[in-house]
């Protein structure tokens, strides 16, 4: 038996493929683009290739994700955050806190000593703090997001203040700060920190409590995960392949759906 997780987000669509042992089989990413089905099938084909098994093989799929319902093979459509609590305390069993900070939102996720979900709180209202947030200043500054990920936090005097929390008003204010003559570095440690600061406020929204680990694409960011562990004062980990953790956390519900019918 194999079982499927597929998280559509608004930018980029994961597939992870688990045996009947719960272990990973194969995983998969790609570009969600402007067609979200064709991106949910083109990575579950993906997973399929390279495990070497067949449609006919999957037992469960289940969807999760900004696009879940434009999954054409799913069993069972899930929310990102029953997911991502799900794939969390797999990789993760002692988690207590999940922060996930995806393309389009944020959320903050609580579980108690057993991996179930006592709280949570989402931003999706503004796309400030997340991923298109990232991307938006990457442009401005002419960088790429990984060299965004690579300047390293300093004193904190070295930032330059991103006081805007909208992604608009806060490219205003990256521009006027390039026009000052302030330095790309100063400025993308500004960013952090303002996207620190916007999570900071949305744990203080929870009882939240450590270990803490962030998921989703903006976890590969060291820059941000380095700001945040400052702002909190507390360690933040990133479990390998962050991006994957939705997706990974659907396929152990796909395995945990198929297990109580059988009970």
């Amino acid at each position: 038996m194999f079982f499927a997780g597929v998280d559509v987000g608004s930018r980029t669509t994961k597939a992870v493929l688990l045996d009947a042992q719960s272990r990973v089989a194969a995983q998969a990413v790609s570009d969600t683009g402007v067609r979200g089905a064709q991106a949910a099938e083109k990575v579950l084909g993906t997973c399929l290739s390279r495990a070497q098994i067949s449609r006919q093989d999957l037992t469960r799929v289940v969807a999760t994700g900004y696009g879940r319902k434009n999954v054409p093979a799913a069993s069972t459509r899930l929310t990102e955050i029953s997911c991502h609590a799900r794939g969390a305390h797999k990789v993760l069993p002692g988690v207590r806190t999940v922060v996930d900070i995806g393309g389009q939102d944020s959320k903050v996720i609580v579980l108690d000593g057993s991996g179930r979900m006592v709280d949570f709180a989402m931003n999706d209202r503004c796309a400030a703090g997340t991923g298109r947030f990232l991307e938006v200043m990457a442009k401005v500054l002419e960088i790429g997001l990984g060299a965004m990920g690579g300047v390293r936090e300093a004193a904190p005097s070295r930032r330059a203040p991103i006081n805007n929390l909208c992604t608009v008003f806060a490219e205003s204010e990256v521009i006027s700060l390039l026009a000052e003559g302030r330095a790309v570095e100063d400025i993308v440690r500004g960013v952090h920190a303002s996207i620190a600061e916007r999570t900071a406020a949305l744990l203080g929204r929870v009882a939240f409590e450590p270990p803490i680990v962030m998921s989703g694409g903006v976890a590969l960011n060291r820059g941000v995960v380095a700001a945040l562990q400052q702002r909190l004062q507390r360690p933040v980990q990133v479990p390998p392949d962050p991006q994957l953790i939705g997706a990974l956390g659907a396929a152990c519900l796909a395995r945990d759906e198929e297990a109580a019918s059988r009970s």
